[in-house]
């Protein structure tokens, strides 16, 4: 029978190829070994680490747990978060140089936002349909109704020579703060002041228009998922990584300290003088070094892995690059319609959602 293993939680980053990348630490792997997931282990081990905390961004580590876990989270961020954008377009004048079906499809990417609690309870899903089914009605329950018209005219005051078209010309820039919410039915109450429905980003430019150049449009703007187009996605980024591990097994003095901390970003490589302890003790490398300068890790969470240490002939066999495997660093930013930190609470309850799906639909499968 095999001995008892150590189990291997770091993924080893060399100058041409990654090692254990994959986890061993699984039921039925190892003869003898059971491996089976405990929830008195997991709940002893898993910690959550908060960096950032704002409402466009958000930074934070979980560690503990496993890659297909990580990657749900991330999955449920991008693709199945509910956000409104804008997805019916109806151009009633249009002289711009922008083709209707571009303009309607930059229309469509503009993030909107509004007051939360109406967009998380009272506006409700605008159901889809299948070939051949007659539309969803549009009410003041499931559609919100954005118009857009502007006409580019000469400024008459502008001062002679001008060349500048914002002086020139009154809007000659259309931008996303020129969208007019049409409130209808009882969407003024949830709607108003500063809960009204508008872009999060007002300077977005949508066009540019000369004089005689004219936009009339109304838009449909509805609760989407990003699984069935991107507009609806509520985050921007929403990625994660593995923690980087910097381990100098090795003394790096003097000058190839420099050289080495300009292999890594700002802040990860760091100086401290060889004392005379170390000095004094014999094989620890620092031997007739002391008061001279070595190279430390300051933080290696700021560190890319981009192996530039690797490639320098002075630095072989000094040290070892690598990842935690069960240490995933998130970094989340929102559109503005949620909070950053809000979104991975939610993405945390659909999947605890899904699995009590899974749950119920195999406590059914007797019957």
């Amino acid at each position: 029978m095999r001995p008892r293993h150590t189990l291997i939680l770091i993924v080893g980053v060399n100058s041409e190829t990654v090692t254990d990348v994959t986890s061993t630490d699984f039921p039925g792997h190892w003869p003898g070994e059971d491996h089976a997931w405990d929830i008195s282990k997991f709940a002893s081990t898993f910690k959550v680490k908060v960096y950032k905390n704002e409402h466009e961004e958000t930074s934070f580590s979980l560690i503990g747990i496993d890659a297909s876990v990580a990657n749900a989270y991330r999955r449920i961020l991008i693709a199945e978060i509910p956000s409104l954008a804008i997805e019916r377009v109806y151009i009633y004048n249009n002289t711009s140089i922008i083709q209707d079906e571009v303009l309607a499809a930059r229309l469509g990417l503009i993030p909107l936002k509004g007051g939360e609690k109406g967009l998380k309870e009272f506006l409700k899903w605008y159901r889809k349909t299948k070939e051949g089914e007659e539309p969803d009605i549009a009410t003041d329950y499931n559609t919100i109704r954005l118009h857009l018209k502007v006409e580019c005219t000469r400024n008459e005051n502008a001062a002679p020579g001008e060349r500048d078209p914002l002086k020139l010309y009154h809007n000659a820039h259309v931008y996303a703060k020129d969208l007019e919410f049409v409130p209808f039915g009882q969407q003024a109450k949830h709607f108003s002041g500063e809960d009204a429905i508008m872009s999060t980003n007002p300077d977005i430019l949508i066009a540019k228009l000369r004089p005689g150049q004219i936009l009339d449009i109304e838009m449909d703007a509805i609760k989407g998922q990003g699984s069935d187009h991107a507009k609806f996605s509520p985050v921007a980024p929403a990625s994660y990584r593995l923690l980087p591990t910097i381990t100098i097994t090795k003394p790096i003095l003097g000058k190839d300290a420099e050289k080495f901390a300009r292999c890594f970003p700002k802040g990860v490589i760091g100086f401290e003088t060889v004392t005379k302890k170390e000095a004094a003790t014999k094989g620890s490398g620092y031997e007739g070094h002391e008061g001279e300068k070595k190279a430390v890790v300051l933080d290696a969470m700021k560190d890319t892995v981009s192996r530039e240490c690797l490639r320098h002939a002075e630095f072989e066999g000094k040290v070892k690059l690598g990842r935690i495997r069960d240490h995933f660093i998130f970094s989340i930013e929102s559109v503005g319609q949620w909070g950053s930190g809000e979104l991975f609470l939610e993405s945390v309850k659909m999947l605890r959602q899904k699995c009590e799906g899974l749950l119920s639909n195999l406590r059914d499968m007797p019957n």
